[in-house]
């Protein structure tokens, strides 16, 4: 949803990242005991190590004993700088998104904001991917991944905002849009997936 309107991906793009991500192997996924415990002996390394797990030395964080997902996606914002964020509830039932439609001012700077909780045991290289379709167009108009990083548990809600995008400006990048967003991880576990939408129009309100 950055630039200009003409994003549309060719297939050579998507064979090389297809490329890309099957050379990566992601590294085993340990446990906060086996994290803790390894390299006792290094002194600088053990003390790093607890200052990034924090609370989860002590025990297992557990924020909700009901939901058994290490990963609880709370809400999407869409900030722009000097308004107020645009806000999706991630919490509730997903189909309800489908009736809250954004409505977005064409060529303005954005981001997007996650909140989410990390509970029971540390994530590696969550990751968070969105597909952008135009109304009437089969294929996406623009695609991007980011890699959010690994969290440990906390109590909190923790976020990832997105590098500055610009919204596609001009007479032909106007309308309707649909996204696909997923919230993911190295090893491929879908923690979040949901659809929502927004339009562009030449002014916050038309």
């Amino acid at each position: 949803m950055s630039g200009e309107p003409e994003l549309a991906r060719t297939p050579e793009d998507d064979t090389e990242e297809e490329e890309i991500k099957s050379s990566y192997k992601p590294p085993p996924e340990k446990s906060i005991e086996e994290i803790l415990s390894a390299d006792q002996e290094d002194e600088s390394l053990r003390k790093y190590k607890e200052a990034l797990l924090g609370q989860a030395q002590t025990g297992p964080v557990i924020v909700d004993a009901n939901d058994p997902r290490k990963v609880i996606v709370k809400k999407l914002a869409l900030c722009v700088a000097e308004r107020d964020d645009l806000e999706l509830d991630l919490s509730g039932d997903l189909t309800d998104l489908k009736k809250q439609v954004f409505v977005i001012k064409e060529g303005v700077q954005y981001k997007i904001r996650i909140d989410f909780i990390v509970q029971r045991e540390i994530v590696h290289g969550l990751k968070y991917v969105q597909k952008t379709y135009r109304l009437g167009v089969p294929v996406p108009v623009d695609k991007m991944t980011h890699m959010v990083g690994s969290y440990p548990p906390k109590t909190e809600i923790q976020s990832y905002t997105t590098p500055p995008e610009d919204a596609p400006s001009g007479m032909m990048a106007r309308g309707s849009y649909t996204v696909n967003s997923l919230f993911t991880d190295d090893d491929k576990n879908v923690h979040l997936q949901w659809e929502w939408s927004f339009e562009i129009k030449k002014d916050w309100k038309e």
